[in-house]
């Protein structure tokens, strides 16, 4: 009988190694996810941060971006930790998988909170913006993020093509008679923003503002679920963990 318990407990070690290894090749590809989508978000999308108030959006993007490296470190040791059956290895790879859910879980009340107020900034920042920094000295990061906003959601001004009535740009000599910045038009030419008129410019329903909230929601809404994925991940892995912990423990007494 203690011969078949023997075996029984060495066959339920070997399970549970074999667990925790699928585990971490699926949390390292996790981690890799989580890296890439903290990457695209900052390399691709990147030029429209310059026209939010806060820096709340980028901030999750980085934390993202940290939590998946570390991940991928992470996973390494995981890897490390099940081959040996080394239970001080295993307590760290418990820990460090504790720090990361802990990571994801600031990301995701930051991704919450500025989804919150996302509306609202982008009302009242978005229209100063337009009005006070477009095309000013010292702005120049500024304008070009206008203009890529404009061009790439086929949209003109903040809440319409109105608002730039009110640009100090488009107000001043060097708008040349200018209605709308040269990035409204359909095809962008040289002083084709001296005419306003639909067939020429992007006339859209609620301006850009309203493309730009759909647009970030949509960002917060992915990094948001690709986190909750591989924080649930991280929990199979916490218990599994010490699950065989706790067996190596049985087997050294």
């Amino acid at each position: 009988m203690a011969h078949y318990k023997v075996e029984q407990d060495d066959w339920l070690t070997v399970y549970l190694k074999y667990l925790l290894f699928v585990f971490n090749f699926f949390f390292w590809v996790g981690g890799a996810a989580v890296m890439a989508v903290g990457v695209w978000t900052l390399v691709e999308k990147s030029g429209y941060l310059s026209v939010l108030a806060s820096s709340t959006f980028a901030a999750s993007a980085y934390i993202l971006i940290f939590a998946g490296a570390l991940v991928m470190v992470t996973g390494f040791l995981g890897f490390g930790a099940v081959i040996r059956e080394d239970r001080g290895c295993l307590s760290a790879y418990f820990c460090l998988l504790l720090a990361i859910f802990l990571v994801e879980l600031v990301a995701g009340i930051l991704a919450h909170v500025y989804y919150q107020r996302l509306s609202d900034e982008l009302k009242q920042h978005l229209t100063r913006t337009l009005a006070e920094n477009y095309r000013q000295p010292g702005a120049t990061e500024i304008t070009a993020s206008v203009d890529r906003l404009q061009q790439d959601f086929k949209c003109c001004g903040s809440n319409s093509s109105a608002d730039w009535l009110q640009s100090s740009y488009i107000l001043s000599p060097e708008a040349e008679g200018r209605r709308v910045p040269d990035s409204c038009c359909k095809t962008v030419v040289a002083r084709c923003g001296q005419r306003a008129h639909p067939s020429n410019i992007y006339k859209v329903e609620g301006g850009c503002i309203s493309k730009l909230e759909q647009f970030l929601a949509d960002h917060l809404l992915l990094m948001g679920a690709v986190g909750i994925g591989v924080a649930c991940l991280q929990i199979c892995g916490m218990i599994l963990t010490c699950g065989l912990h706790r067996r190596l423990q049985l087997h050294f007494y």
